[in-house]
């Protein structure tokens, strides 16, 4: 087990979700909630967050990588979340800082690991190796039936168009069957949402969910 699992002094929470579940907003609502708290933390996205992961984001999400290798789109993945806990979460696990992803192991094990067909259980051993066993106190999964989803996209004319965003509706509907396998499995850890409400009531029902792990 990492160290950072057993030292860490504050939650470490993953918000996960299909395409235009509405994670993006959800998480600027729960920033802005915290700011008026006394609390210290950071909010912080995957792939990305750091220099080097922005960077392997940048060629993962490029609507022009369509011929990307499935194991290949998962090792960049991994190793992007690598760089990106080495620099950024560690350091602040350590400071004794609440932690809270945009997206993180989980949405391999579904990306990659179900939907790309490479395996969950060989996804999640690559993702062990990466993260040291380092995994979220809480993932809340905002569940939404992915028509409803791609239609917000389609109406969001802001919003960046990404690779996984051009794939057909079978590709969506497999990722929601991909949680939900995902949920089953740790249902100790994953709190499944309704995406189905007003982004109001969805972020109230984060939010209780993030405060009973406070």
């Amino acid at each position: 087990m990492n160290r950072m699992n057993k030292d860490r002094k504050m939650p470490v929470i993953s918000i996960e979700g299909g395409e235009g579940t509405g994670k993006t907003t959800l998480i600027g609502m729960i920033q802005e909630y915290f700011a008026g708290k006394e609390l210290d933390f950071i909010v912080t996205r995957e792939p990305g967050g750091v220099k080097i992961a922005e960077e392997i984001r940048s060629v993962i999400l490029d609507p022009k990588n369509t011929e990307m290798d499935g194991k290949t789109e998962a090792l960049l993945y991994a190793a992007a979340r690598r760089q990106h806990l080495v620099k950024k979460v560690f350091p602040a696990c350590k400071a004794g800082k609440l932690v809270i992803f945009d997206r993180y192991v989980d949405s391999s094990l579904v990306y990659q690991g179900y939907v790309r067909g490479l395996g969950i259980e060989d996804v999640y051993q690559m993702n062990r190796f990466a993260t040291e066993d380092f995994m979220p106190d809480l993932t809340v999964y905002i569940d939404l039936d992915p028509a409803i989803g791609m239609e917000r996209i389609n109406k969001n004319a802001d919003r960046e168009i990404n690779r996984l965003d051009l794939e057909g509706m079978e590709f969506h509907y497999k990722v929601r069957e991909g949680y939900k396998i995902i949920a089953e499995r740790f249902p100790e850890r994953i709190k499944t949402i309704d995406g189905d409400q007003t982004i109001e009531a969805v972020f109230n029902d984060v939010l209780k969910a993030i405060e009973a792990i406070l």
